[in-house]
């Protein structure tokens, strides 16, 4: 069985932060290390939408332009967990927030779902102004 589960969310202030944990299980994740990660929100009546991910390694990260410098995702391939850091949080970032892992043939379209071939089931943030 494979899993990724989010956690973290919650209801926040504007200007105040959040870390998510998406933490994977299963047979799939033995070779955790070498899954592409990324995070995307989803706000209602919205697309999905790229928001970070992070190499295999962890040594390459990318955002999406409305991160802003706001956003840092990281890893723990011992612990197979994938973090995303939140601060200074806008009422526009309120959304369900999903992790997801890929292979590494498919990092050069890291921003895109198509890239990754397992999803959590969400974790909601909500921002409060």
């Amino acid at each position: 069985q494979v899993q990724l589960v989010e956690s973290g969310g919650g209801l926040v202030q504007a200007g105040g932060s959040l870390r998510l944990a998406c933490a994977a299980s299963g047979r799939t994740f033995s070779s955790y290390a070498t899954y592409t990660m990324g995070w995307f929100r989803q706000a209602p009546g919205k697309e999905r939408e790229f928001a970070a991910a992070i190499s295999w390694s962890g040594e390459d990260t990318y955002y999406a332009d409305f991160v802003q410098g706001r956003f840092t995702i990281s890893r723990d391939n011992a612990k197979k967990t994938v973090y995303l850091q939140m601060n200074s949080l806008k009422p526009e970032d309120t959304a369900v927030y999903y992790c997801a892992a890929g292979p590494v043939s498919k990092w050069t379209t890291n921003r895109a779902p198509r890239a990754y071939d397992y999803w959590g089931q969400g974790t909601q943030v909500t921002v409060s102004s």
